[in-house]
């Protein structure tokens, strides 16, 4: 079963989430030729002054 793991920042709507999901769910399947079903999907979203770019946390740039 695939697995597959988004991160991304805060803020985000439930709509655009399950959006995701389902794009994710859809093309993963369809690529490795698997049934939608075996298709997990884990959404983590972060706080910017959980993510750094460059040595820098998001909040402060």
């Amino acid at each position: 079963m695939p697995m597959i793991r988004a991160e991304f920042l805060t803020g985000k709507t439930q709509e655009q989430k399950r959006e995701l999901v389902e794009a994710l769910t859809r093309e993963t399947a369809r690529v490795l030729g698997v049934r939608e079903q075996s298709v997990w999907v884990v959404l983590q979203e972060v706080e910017p002054e959980n993510w750094a770019v460059a040595g820098t946390p998001l909040s402060e740039r």
